[in-house]
């Protein structure tokens, strides 16, 4: 089959490589289209240690199963998939208490840090444990479907984080999953979602996302802004979808006394922290990691029509293209949204 691989950092080469082989468990997944995360732009460079060459990177995807391993019973040749890109035991302590997603020895589609590796799905054929398919909806094309692995990731993040109806919300970070976190709390009943950025493509998608304040970084005090729309308390709830200091530090700044700041942001491995403030705020710190059931809420969201990911879409291109979005991606060469590869 044909593969994008990340042959050395910086270097995407389309080749012919081996069709993969499935176990008993597993399905054949005939790949449609798979999305070009931000963590993946990022493991180009090396600079995550979390993708370490050779490697078929790729784990936002959808397909048709084209065979299945004898263990198969409830999928068929045919059936139209998504999945998780979490793999996980079933029979682990955490995935048997609701956190498969923190599971001991679980693997990213996709990844490799060094103690595993998983090729994923920027190929024409990737394999899929059954237990974390998920079927398409009818009326949801597959480059849509490539949408739900980061529309489930936002909307963990919304659920980890304990928002009701009539919360007051801000949203640090207005990429890809901060857009969803915005979407998502629209539907969930938030009084009020505020957005903050650096860039004014971004902002400009928060606002058309459905956000009612949004503010430039460095145009504005931002955290002035939040207390003006607040009571002079700050959000209930924050949320973090970048991964530096800056953001980290700005979503603690803007959250009431009492708050909560739930991080998803992924991309230092260490942040400096303002303990005293959280202290003495009594602020709820969460992590929020990838995805923990999800998928079913996004599937039934987008088959419904109340969430839209198609403005989110910003190319679909070729898999043997794959190098070039890669590279106008790293060098920042377009407008914030989702390249969709098909093979």
């Amino acid at each position: 089959m044909k593969a994008l691989v990340l042959e050395a950092y910086n270097k995407l080469i389309y080749k012919e490589v081996s069709d993969p082989v499935i176990s008993p468990d597993e399905v054949l997944v005939q790949v449609k289209a798979c999305g070009i995360c931000g963590s993946d732009v990022h493991g180009l460079d090396g600079s995550t240690g979390r993708r370490i060459p050779p490697l078929i990177m790729g784990h936002e995807a959808s397909g048709i199963i084209v065979n299945t391993g004898s263990d198969v019973k409830a999928w068929k040749p045919g059936d139209r998939v998504t999945f998780d890109s979490t793999v996980y035991r079933p029979d682990d302590w955490y995935s048997r208490n609701g956190m498969y997603n923190i599971s001991d020895n679980r693997e990213v589609i996709g990844v490799s840090p060094g103690n595993y590796r998983r090729n994923g799905a920027f190929a024409e054929y990737v394999a899929i444990p059954q237990h974390i398919l998920y079927r398409i909806p009818e009326n949801v094309t597959f480059e849509q479907a490539a949408m739900v692995e980061a529309a489930a990731v936002a909307l963990h993040a919304t659920n980890i984080s304990c928002m009701k109806p009539g919360n007051i919300c801000a949203v640090v970070g207005a990429g890809t999953i901060g857009i969803f976190i915005v979407k998502l709390l629209k539907i969930a009943g938030a009084a009020l979602v505020i957005a903050v950025d650096i860039d004014d493509v971004h902002i400009q998608k928060a606002k058309n996302a459905g956000a009612d304040h949004t503010f430039i970084s460095s145009r504005s005090n931002v955290a002035e802004n939040v207390r003006s729309l607040t009571a002079r308390r700050g959000a209930d709830i924050a949320f973090e979808a970048v991964g530096k200091s800056e953001t980290v530090n700005m979503a603690i700044e803007i959250v009431r006394k009492g708050g909560t700041v739930t991080l998803v942001g992924n991309t230092t491995p260490k942040v400096e922290f303002p303990l005293q403030k959280v202290v003495t705020g009594e602020l709820k710190i969460s992590g929020s990691c990838a995805i923990c059931g999800e998928y079913i809420a996004v599937l039934d969201y987008l088959s419904s029509g109340k969430l839209n990911v198609d403005d989110q879409i910003s190319a679909v291109a070729p898999l043997s293209e794959g190098a070039k979005w890669f590279e106008k991606l790293y060098n920042k060469e377009l407008d914030p949204g989702k390249v969709i590869l098909r093979p």
